[in-house]
Order: C-alpha cells, then sequence, then structure tokens
C-alpha cells in the first residue's frame, strides 16, 4: 500500500500554517496589545520579549505557500487570483511592522511614538487581513479548472470583515498570554487582567462563527450535525468550553505561568481543527478537492523529500532559539 501523497501534503501544509499561527500570532498580538499599555518603558518590555525571535516566526508561512505552490498548484493559482488584495495587504502590514520594530528602538523621544503607532498599525493591518482572507476562503471560491470567476472584491464580505476582526482578538489573547509567562510586576498583572475580558470576547467570536457557517453553508451543517458525525465532532466544541474554563481558572491564580499561553494554544487548535472538518476533503471551497488540486505524483515525492529533510531542521533551530532566550525580561534588558 502506497503513501496517499495528497493526504500527507495537506498535513503538512496545515502544519506549516498551524504553527505560523502559534509562533506569530503572540508576536503580533504584543502590536494589537499596545494601545492598552501606554507606558514606554513597558513597551520596550513587551517587544523585547520577542526581539531575538520574532524574525524567524514568518518561516512558517513560507513554508505554507511554498508548500501549496508545489503540491497543489491548481489550489494556489485560484487562491491567490481570488485574494490577492487582502493578501498583498497582509503582506505590506508585516513588512510595515518589521520596519517599525527596528526604528522604534533607533529612533529618538521625538519620533518613537510615531514608531509605536507604526508597530501597532501593521500588526493591527497583518492581522485583519489574514482573518480577512481566512473568511474569504471559508465562505468558498468559484472557479472552474485553475481559473478564478469571481471579481476582485469577492473576498470582502461581512463575514470576512467579522473574521478579520475576531483573528485581532484571537491574537491579542496569544499576545497577553505570552506576556505573561515573559514579563512581571505591573506589567505582568495587567496582562492577567487583560486576558480574562479578552477570552471571553474570543469565546462569543467562536459562537457566532459556529453558528454563521453552518447556517450560510448548508453542507457545512450536514457535516458537522449529520450522524454519525455528530457523535465523532460532538467534543470539538465541549473542549472548547472546557479549555475556556480552565484558562480562566488559571488566570484567577496569582502567578499562572506558562498554562494560560498553553490553554491559549490549545483553544486555537481546537478551533483551527473545527475549520479542518467543515472543508474536509476541499481544499478550495465548496468542491475541489485535494485529489483534483493536487500536483502529479512524481512532483509530490520529489519535493516530499525537501520537506522532510527541511521541517525537522526549522523545529530544531526554532525550538533552540526559544530554549536559549527563555525567562523573564525586565525593563532595561533586551534589544537596544
Amino acid at each position: 500500500m502506497g503513501i496517499d501523497l495528497p493526504v500527507v501534503w495537506t498535513v503538512i501544509i496545515a502544519f506549516g500554517l498551524m504553527m505560523y499561527v502559534i509562533m506569530d500570532g503572540f508576536d503580533l498580538g504584543l502590536g494589537i496589545l499596545f494601545p492598552f499599555v501606554p507606558g514606554r518603558h513597558d513597551r520596550d518590555v513587551m517587544v523585547n520579549t520577542v526581539a531575538p525571535v520574532w524574525d524567524g516566526n514568518e518561516t512558517w508561512l513560507v513554508l505554507g505557500g511554498a508548500g501549496l505552490m508545489a503540491a497543489f498548484p491548481l489550489a494556489y493559482a485560484v487562491v491567490l487570483s481570488a485574494l490577492y488584495i487582502p493578501l498583498a495587504l497582509m503582506l505590506l502590514g508585516l513588512i510595515w511592522r518589521g520596519v517599525a520594530f527596528e526604528f522604534r528602538f533607533k529612533a529618538d523621544e521625538n519620533h518613537k511614538p510615531f514608531w509605536d503607532r507604526a508597530f501597532m498599525v501593521g500588526s493591527m493591518v497583518a492581522t485583519f487581513f489574514q482573518g480577512a482572507s481566512l473568511g474569504a476562503f471559508m465562505n468558498g471560491i468559484p472557479a472552474e479548472g485553475a481559473r478564478f470567476l469571481g471579481g476582485p472584491m469577492d473576498w470582502l464580505t461581512p463575514f470576512s470583515v467579522f473574521t478579520g476582526l475576531g483573528l485581532l482578538v484571537a491574537y491579542a489573547l496569544l499576545g497577553a498570554t505570552w506576556l505573561i509567562i515573559k514579563t512581571e510586576g505591573a506589567l505582568h498583572d495587567r496582562m492577567v487582567a487583560l486576558a480574562r475580558p479578552v477570552l471571553l470576547t474570543l469565546l462569543g467570536v467562536i459562537a457566532v462563527v459556529s453558528l454563521w457557517t453552518p447556517l450560510s453553508h448548508p453542507e457545512v451543517a450536514a457535516r458537522w450535525f449529520s450522524l454519525p458525525n455528530l457523535l465523532f465532532f460532538a467534543p470539538v466544541p465541549l473542549l472548547v468550553v472546557l479549555t475556556a474554563g480552565l484558562l480562566l481558572r488559571a488566570l484567577r491564580g496569582g502567578n499562572p505561568g506558562v498554562t494560560p499561553f498553553m490553554l491559549a494554544l490549545v483553544l486555537l487548535f481546537l478551533g483551527y481543527s473545527g475549520l479542518g472538518i467543515s472543508m474536509w476533503p476541499n481544499i478550495i471551497p465548496p468542491g475541489i478537492t485535494i485529489r483534483e488540486a493536487a500536483a502529479p505524483p512524481q512532483s509530490l515525492g520529489f519535493a516530499l523529500v525537501g520537506a522532510l529533510l527541511i521541517i525537522p531542521v526549522i523545529l530544531a533551530y526554532t525550538a533552540w532559539s526559544y530554549y536559549v532566550f527563555r525567562g523573564k525580561v525586565r525593563a532595561g534588558e533586551g534589544y537596544h
């Protein structure tokens, strides 16, 4: 029995995108949280928690995009044709945020507020258009073969705007729980207090998306609410409620440590798995499957060799960098 290469590549791409959400989510979340932390020194501490590692986090986004192009060229062509405006705006946000990240440390006192605002805006723009792209993708992309049949602004819908705003909330939760691990004193306490309302807002977002999607797409409703699927998939929403309860409980402690961040990651993973359940086996909703969009087996096999070599290397150097720069970050320490 041979290897099912389209399924293997689907798992690789899904893993790469999930790693991007994990690694860059809390990174972007710091900029989203800037309006809630007006103090200059506190903002410096926030940025210094990711200064040694932030520019390696986008590696996973590159892996996911390159993997999609290599393994599913039809999907790559259709998705980029349909979403080139929000994806271009996302990339511009990431570039602007990266420039602001470096310049805010080098600027004099007169210009530093500008670069603080630039870092905040770049983070919010990149996050919003990531979420809007996801919402447009979930809504479905009309295609015939490798040709996108819609218009350039089809991505802009009430649902995509809502998912864009929802991702801002999700990344803010990741950022707050990351800072709970990496900071101490008043900033730490502020993040503990802020994480609670952000979590409750995120639960509201998850509830709305969970209702809006099946109500708008009968095939998704049939996937979730028909037997025996209902029995198999019921643990997902139950685990969301359980994880949120454990997270709220952890935030009541005086020094919750790493627990809130890990539970926030579990919460995002459950949302990600719900998306996968709703879409499978389609790679372009509503009707292009992974097998229809896959490259020839020879191409999939050749690219798989490279992926299996490079992914462990990326995981190893990422883990090592986070291990080296573990521990709390204090005012006056870090990147200058």
